[in-house]
């Protein structure tokens, strides 16, 4: 029977993407194995491999295709001995479609103003489990999909306040929806603490009535932006930031950092094999300090702490797209020279959006660094999961008071943002004063 080639979930939090590309065409016969698409995610473009053998019968979701949900079928493989034409015309129709409580809204297409009503989802069976519900201090229970639970704790919508439109009440995902532009919400709960809810900003209708439409030129956002903006709107509403703030002399390390650069060994075409930057030497002694500093290498789950073993760094490069920050896994137990050819590679790679998700996911810090453009000191906003964030500004000759005389130093001024679930004032001081201690005296770097 015909085999359906399904959109591929290629990261964990990966919902939707771009088919940007066919490598093969309707009739070219695929091995597993074969590279048969390119996919483009919010922070990569992927090659997709077929898993079965046998002839592409008809292809569902042409290349330049946007927002294409994860499980959709998007062509139909014909296996071998089976009649091609017979599979293009039969196939596709029995494929897994996403359940209709827990497909992202964002990839259905905009209903016109007429449109009737969307139709309920099919009844649960008997034997269906049971539906988790949200437990009120009032006694009222609210049953939500996980995929509504995530979405309202993302918009900072109260459940409780939500008119479920699935099976039996439920809220599903378009009813988050509705209530981001205040539709289905009820009332505030009277008396007593006052209930959570969301106070949605200007439509886009509301917004484009402001301004002239022949002095503007409105560019779609892409899946790149849309995440980017998703995820740090969430960080900003629901982790409880503060930021440290100190100057480093880094004299003895741009010292350093050119005498190293001039010793550096040649290759066979004589370039040197490294030229390390300061942003290298910050990724070490960051990583070396959570070292240093154990409890404030950690992550904040609703369950329990992760302490984590090893220091993984991510640094943020800036894409014409958007931004991503690829990963030096342990940079606490590799030479700088190391960490400065790593990022390079994994920089080009991001600029060329081939990065794979472990990659870039998974760390517990950050850094950020605006130095290169003049910018003296700014700060940075945490990236979920991640518990903290490095913003290093540029480093410049500042006078400075030493032992009652004035003095002319290099001084950089780097801000740390910390997650106050994870880690209270006093550990993200120490933290910061662990890197401060390493990026002022490189040596200790090396030993």
């Amino acid at each position: 029977m015909p085999i359906n080639i399904l959109m591929p979930a290629l990261s964990p939090t990966m919902e939707k993407g771009n088919l940007a590309k066919w490598l093969k065409k309707e009739g070219d016969k695929v091995s597993s194995g074969d590279v048969i698409a390119e996919i483009e995610t919010d922070k990569a473009t992927m090659e997709v491999e077929a898993v079965d053998e046998g002839t592409i019968a008809k292809i569902l979701v042409p290349e330049g295709t946007a927002d294409v949900p994860v499980n959709q079928v998007i062509a139909v493989l014909a296996g071998d001995g089976e009649d091609v034409k017979a599979a293009a015309s039969g196939g596709g129709a029995s494929a897994p479609a996403p359940k209709a409580a827990e497909a992202p809204k964002a990839a259905e297409a905009p209903k016109p103003a007429t449109a009737p009503a969307p139709a309920p989802a099919a009844k649960p069976t008997a034997s269906a489990a049971p539906q988790p519900a949200q437990v009120h201090s009032n006694g009222a229970r609210t049953f939500s999909s996980p995929l509504a639970r995530r979405l309202a704790k993302e918009a900072g919508i109260d459940l409780s306040r939500v008119t479920g439109t699935g099976p039996h009440g439920r809220v599903v995902a378009r009813d988050i929806d509705e209530a981001k532009s205040g539709k289905g919400l009820k009332p505030a709960a009277a008396g007593g603490a006052a209930a959570p809810s969301y106070a949605p900003g200007p439509s886009d209708a509301q917004i484009l009535s402001l301004f002239n439409k022949d002095n503007y030129e409105a560019i779609p956002h892409d899946q790149m932006r849309k995440v980017i903006a998703q995820r740090l709107s969430a960080s900003d509403r629901d982790v409880p930031q503060y930021y440290l703030t100190c100057d480093c002399d880094i004299g003895k390390l741009v010292a350093a950092r050119e005498e190293i650069n001039g010793l550096a060994p040649k290759d066979k075409d004589g370039k040197p094999t490294y030229k390390l930057s300061v942003n290298d030497f910050v990724i070490k002694a960051l990583a070396m300090a959570l070292q240093r500093v154990p409890d404030a290498n950690v992550t904040w789950t609703d369950e329990a702490m992760l302490r984590h073993k090893v220091s993984d760094v991510s640094v943020a490069v800036s894409i014409p797209t958007g931004l991503i920050t690829p990963i030096i896994r342990s940079a606490h137990a590799k030479s700088v020279a190391t960490i400065s050819n790593e990022m390079k590679d994994l920089a080009a790679r991001a600029k060329a959006r081939k990065l794979k998700p472990e990659e870039y996911q998974g760390a517990s810090t950050a850094v950020s660094n605006l130095g290169m453009y003049g910018m003296k000191q700014f700060t940075a906003v945490i990236n979920p999961p991640q518990s903290t964030i490095l913003a290093v500004g540029m480093s410049e000759q500042r006078p400075v008071v030493r032992d009652g005389k004035i003095e002319i130093a290099t001084i950089m001024t780097v801000t740390l943002t910390c997650d106050h679930r994870a880690m209270d004032g006093a550990l993200g001081a120490q933290l910061l004063s662990a890197f401060r201690l390493l990026i002022e005296n490189p040596v200790m770097m090396v030993v």
